[in-house]
């Protein structure tokens, strides 16, 4: 998939690597340059969720082992003095100076005159950082931890950071006293233990453009990380002949008395994602409050049950509707009647369109219900619910603080979005997106689900840039959807 990169172990990594520079010095040490400075721009832009980089003087701690991972550190340290200025860094040889390697040599002469030293015990550290950067350990590390290092990284642990960032993995890996990140920043390739580790904060893939000329097939990866990239053709130009035809008609079937806001967020973001069409089937109760909320959406008031769900009386509307749409999405807040979920499994049988399957209607008989192709985006309760029951072909979007795409055997993870998106409704956005997408393309679920999660996920990082992940609505993610395309690069 193009936007898609390998996730390799800690020993293919090495590997690739080895092969990658070939011992050449003058090219890692590029490399080197490109991680560091990578790095040093991903910190300036996730701290706009708590703030922004600091306006005062900044207080900066640098934890430097010997080899790359330290160089890494200390170009990143260069970087944002370079960038802002007034920045104070403090720097900790957990070996001792002596013990740098020759490139995390030169980084340290780079930045040495605007660095001071500090005692590894904390005696000479200032009164709390802005930022911690981690450079102690790297893929070679081997447990256990040394007493000095363990020592050092429960110090740090218990510091006073506003920001503590691991550069690649975070120092000690699994260990108990191992360094505990509130980002990853993964340096040209993600290793496969940032998929478990509860200590690796949250991941980002800093591209240094390794993939781009990589004979990668030799590892026999299936795990892969889905870049940004994924996005790039949805922000060039659209077909300058094009009609609302053109790009494809969107049925969703949602909501509730009970659950109304779930099919109206589901409808919204199908509209953003740039479907053509898009029909909405809900409650007939419904109906004039959110045609006057979203007039550019065609609604489509179904028969309710005494308690506001879906009536099955409404299935002959539905099925009157399958011939206008190219791909259908079922769940958003249709709460759990039998009667509706009997209609619901109903439409999974008779749909002759690509399906999106979401929330509740994420139940073991719709999902194995009818033969076409299908999408299902469920966490991980709705997942252990009907997992016996996924049909083969069938594309799995389980989401999550690492969102995992399930595909033929393949697997893909997004690492974008973040806690701003632990909030109601955000399920039901991705919903919608992954359908409006579906819609546009529906000969291939698995690239519409893979652009709707990286899409919904960049938007939610933009978001909480912005504005901080605490004070925000999760509508306002749509807000974002614009930008996020923008930013893409294929």
């Amino acid at each position: 998939m193009k936007g898609a990169y390998p996730i390799l172990s800690c020993e293919q990594a090495a590997a690739f690597e080895a092969e990658l520079f070939g011992g050449d010095e003058a090219r890692e040490w590029t490399a080197m340059l490109a991680a560091g400075r990578a790095v040093a721009a991903a910190v300036a832009e996730d701290f706009g969720e708590i703030g922004g980089w600091p306006t005062r003087e900044a207080r900066v701690l640098v934890l430097a082992g010997k080899g790359h991972n330290a160089g890494d550190a200390l170009i990143a340290a260069e970087a944002l003095h370079a960038r802002f200025g007034a920045v104070a860094v403090d720097v900790v040889f957990v070996f001792g100076e002596r013990a740098l390697r020759p490139l995390a040599r030169r980084a340290w002469d780079e930045l040495a005159t605007r660095a001071r030293r500090v005692k590894a015990d904390g005696s000479d550290w200032a009164a709390g950082y802005d930022l911690c950067l981690d450079g102690v350990f790297g893929f070679q590390f081997r447990a256990p931890l040394a007493g000095g290092a363990a020592e050092l990284l429960a110090r740090v642990n218990a510091w006073p950071v506003r920001m503590r960032v691991a550069v690649d993995l975070p120092s000690g890996l699994g260990e108990a006293a191992a360094f505990r990140a509130d980002f990853s920043y993964a340096t040209g390739i993600v290793k496969t233990p940032l998929l478990e580790l509860a200590n690796a904060g949250r991941v980002r893939f800093l591209d240094l453009g390794f993939w781009a000329k990589a004979k990668c097939n030799q590892f026999g990866y299936t795990l892969q990380g889905l870049g940004a990239g994924v996005l790039a053709e949805l922000g060039g130009w659209r077909a300058a002949g094009g009609d609302k035809r053109s790009f494809g008609h969107l049925l969703i079937v949602a909501g509730s008395r009970r659950y109304p806001g779930a099919a109206l967020m589901a409808t919204e973001a199908a509209l953003r994602a740039g479907a053509g069409l898009v029909t909405a089937a809900v409650p007939e109760s419904l109906v004039p409050a959110f045609a006057a909320r979203l007039p550019e959406a065609i609604w489509l008031g179904l028969p309710e049950t005494p308690e506001g769900g879906l009536a099955l009386e409404g299935f002959r509307l539905v099925r009157e509707a399958f011939e206008r749409a190219s791909a259908v999405l079922i769940g958003p807040g249709l709460g759990r009647e039998r009667e509706t979920l009997a209609l619901a499994q109903e439409i999974a049988k008779a749909s002759p369109r690509p399906l999106v399957i979401d929330a509740d209607a994420l139940q073991p008989g719709i999902v194995a219900a009818g033969g076409l192709g299908r999408i299902l985006t469920p966490h991980a309760g709705e997942f252990a619910r009907v997992e016996a029951a996924i049909p083969a072909g069938a594309v799995t979007v389980r989401k999550g603080p690492v969102t995992r795409i399930e595909a033929g055997g393949a697997v893909y993870h997004s690492f974008f979005g973040g806690p701003v998106l632990a909030r109601g409704g955000s399920g039901d956005l991705l919903a919608g997106l992954i359908g409006g997408l579906l819609a546009q393309g529906p000969e291939d679920a698995l690239l519409a689900a893979a652009r709707g999660v990286v899409w919904h996920g960049r938007a939610a990082d933009l978001l909480a840039q912005s504005r901080g992940a605490q004070a925000v609505r999760t509508t306002e993610l749509l807000d974002f959807l614009g930008s996020a395309l923008r930013k893409c690069e294929a």
